[in-house]
C-alpha cells in the first residue's frame, strides 16, 4: 500500500523550478569543498513529528489525519513503519531518528512493552536490509508516561530512576541492533519546577550515575554510537539541567563525562536559551563537543518550542560556517526536529516541508563554504586581534605578562586607539554570499 500516492521521489531541478516536489538547491551529488552535499548535510527525518504527530495543541483537537490512521495499536505501528520507509525513500534522505515509544506503543508492563518495541524493530531491520537509510540515533522517551512526573534520572524516586534505567538499557540494545551511529538523551523533565522541594545535589549527581552506567553498558555490549546530550532551557520543566551547550558542556566536564558525550544544538532550543544558533554551534565546536544538530528553528515572537522546519537562509548560512568549521558532524547529523504548522494538515504537506528544509540548508552550505574559502570573515577577525600577536598583547598571549607589567605599559600608554567592529558592513557582506550563490 502507498501512503504518498501519485508522488514520485523527489528530484533535484534547480533553483529556476518551479515545483514545490522538486529540489531547487538540494543536489546530493553536488559536490562542495571536496565532499558531495549528501556528506556535507547528512539528513534525517524525525520520527516522532512527521509519523506521530497529529497537530493536537493545548486549545485544540487533532487536525492532521494520515492514512495509516485508520489502524491502532500494534496494526498503526507497523504502518507508520511502512508509511517512514517509503517517504525515506521518495526523499531520499540518508537517515531517520526516533524514540522508541514513537515507533511502538507501551504495553500493560514492561516487558509487554519490549515485546512490542522488539517486534517494531524486527520490521524496521527488514526494511533496511533493502534501503539505503540508516539510524542517525535512537533515543527514549522519558517524559511523556505520568510515571516520570517527577523525572527520570533525577527523580525523587528510585523506583522510577530503577525504570528509566531499564528503558535507556532497552533502548541501547535497539541502537546496537538497528546500527544507530548515535544515543540521544535528551532531559525532558530532569530539572526542576521549584527549589522549594528539590534536592539539587542529588538530582545532578544521579543523573551523572545514570549516564556512566550508560557508559558502562554501552561498552559491555559493544556500542560504538556517540553519546550525544541535547540541550534545552526549560519546557516542559520550568528549568533543566542541560539549560544550554555552556551549562551541558560544565556539567560533564565536572562528572568526567567529556570524553563519553558531545552535544546535540537544537536551533529552537537556542532561541528558548535566549542565544542563536550559531552561538550555541559555536560554543560547542570551540569546546570539541559539537556532535549534532536537531535542524528546525523557532518564532522569535513566541516564548515556546514551535519546531517550525528551517527556512531562514541567514540561519542556515551561519550554522553551515561553524559546521564546516567543526570538519563537518562526524558521525552526527542534520535531524529535522521539526513539524508542519497545525494548518498545514495534509499528507502531502510531509513533502512539501521536508523539501523546503533541504534547500534551505544545501543553500546555506554553499554559501558558508564560499564564505570560508574568500576568507571573508577569517580575515577580518584576524585583523581585528592583530595587537594580541605582537608587543604586549604577546606577552598577554604567551602568559609573559603580569599584572605589574601590565600596569608599567599601561602608564606608559596615554593614546589607545579603537577601531569599528563593522557589524552591519559584515552582515552585508553575508547577506552578497547568500544572494549570489544558486
Amino acid at each position: 500500500m502507498s501512503y504518498f500516492k501519485n508522488i514520485s521521489k523527489v528530484q533535484y531541478e534547480g533553483p529556476e523550478s518551479d515545483n514545490p516536489l522538486a529540489f531547487k538547491h538540494y543536489n546530493p551529488k553536488e559536490v562542495v569543498g571536496g565532499k558531495t552535499m549528501e556528506e556535507h548535510l547528512r539528513f534525517s527525518v524525525a520520527y516522532w513529528h512527521t509519523f506521530t504527530a497529529d497537530g493536537t495543541d493545548p486549545f485544540g483537537a487533532p487536525s492532521m489525519v494520515r492514512p495509516w490512521d485508520e489502524y491502532t495499536g500494534m496494526d498503526l505501528a507497523r504502518a507508520r513503519v511502512d508509511a517512514a520507509f517509503e517517504l525515506f525513500d521518495k526523499l531520499g534522505v540518508p537517515f531517520f531518528c526516533f524514540h522508541d515509544r514513537d515507533i511502538a506503543p507501551e504495553g500493560d508492563t514492561l516487558k509487554e512493552t519490549n515485546q512490542n518495541l522488539d517486534e517494531i524493530v524486527s520490521r524496521i531491520q527488514d526494511y533496511m536490509k533493502t534501503s539505503n537509510v540508516k539510524l542517525l540515533w535512537n533515543t527514549a522517551n522519558m517524559f511523556k508516561h505520568p510515571r516520570y512526573v517527577h523525572g527520570a534520572a533525577t527523580t525523587c524516586n528510585a523506583d522510577v530512576f530503577a525504570y528509566a534505567a531499564a528503558q535507556v538499557k532497552k533502548g541501547l540494545e535497539v541502537a546496537k541492533e538497528l546500527g544507530a551511529q548515535n544515543y540521544v538523551f535528551w532531559g525532558g523533565r530532569e530539572g526542576y519546577q521549584t527549589l522549594l522541594n528539590t534536592d539539587m545535589q542529588l538530582e545532578l549527581d544521579n543523573l551523572a550515575r545514570f549516564y556512566h552506567m550508560a557508559v558502562e553498558y554501552a561498552n559491555e555490549i559493544g556500542f560504538d554510537g556517540q553519546f550525544l546530550i541535547e540541550p534545552k532551557p526549560k519546557e516542559p520543566t520550568k528549568h533543566q539541567y542541560d539549560f544550554d551547550a555552556a551549562t551541558a558542556i560544565a556539567f560533564l566536564q565536572k562528572y568526567d563525562l567529556q570524553d563519553h558525550f558531545k552535544l546535540n544544538i537544537e536551533a529552537n532550543h537556542a532561541t528558548l536559551a535566549g542565544h542563536t544558533f550559531q552561538h550555541e554551534l559555536r560554543v560547542a565546536r570551540i569546546n570539541g563537543m559539537l556532535g549534532s544538530v536537531d535542524a528546525n528553528q523557532g518564532d522569535l515572537l513566541l516564548g515556546w518550542d514551535t519546531d517550525e522546519f528551517p527556512t531562514d537562509l541567514y540561519a542556515t548560512t551561519l550554522a553551515m560556517y561553524e559546521i564546516l568549521k567543526n570538519g563537518g558532524l562526524g558521525s552526527g547529523g542534520l535531524n529535522f526536529d521539526a513539524k508542519p504548522r497545525r494548518e498545514s494538515f495534509e499528507t502531502d504537506d510531509l513533502l512539501y516541508i521536508h523539501i523546503v528544509g533541504m534547500d534551505s540548508f544545501a543553500k546555506g552550505l554553499k554559501a558558508a563554504h564560499k564564505l570560508i574559502e574568500d576568507r571573508v570573515l577569517e580575515d577580518f577577525i584576524e585583523k581585528r586581534y592583530r595587537s594580541f600577536r605582537e608587543g604586549i598583547g604577546l606577552e598577554i598571549t604567551s602568559g609573559k605578562a603580569d599584572f605589574h607589567t601590565l600596569e608599567a605599559y599601561a602608564l606608559q600608554n596615554d593614546s589607545i586607539r579603537n577601531e569599528s567592529g563593522r557589524q552591519e558592513m559584515l552582515k552585508g557582506m553575508v547577506n552578497r554570499y547568500i544572494m549570489r550563490v544558486d
